[in-house]
């Protein structure tokens, strides 16, 4: 199977999409975590999240171990992710 450029791009809708979520989700404050991105003002980071799935965490498995997470914030810290990678490869 191959993927051309077009299928590969997101499209600004979804990246219009994605900035909602992470403006929703996701919060950066000086004092807590480094001022790394946390979940929704909880001392829960993007980084932390991302790692648990790195890991080989499934998601429901991150919900379980830690209530105060919804599914969604594990979608906005992928999307948050995503987002990211494709401003680096803009920007190089």
């Amino acid at each position: 199977m191959t993927l051309s450029v077009a299928d590969a791009t997101i499209s600004l809708e979804a990246r219009i999409t994605m900035d909602q979520r992470h403006r929703e989700r996701l919060t950066v404050e000086p004092g807590k975590r480094g001022g790394r991105p946390c979940i929704r003002g909880l001392r829960i980071t993007v980084f932390d999240v991302l790692s648990y799935l790195a890991a080989g965490m499934s998601p429901s498995e991150i919900l379980a171990d830690f209530p105060d997470l919804e599914a969604a914030d594990i979608e906005a810290s992928l999307a948050y992710a995503a987002e990211r990678e494709q401003r680096s490869l803009l920007a190089s």
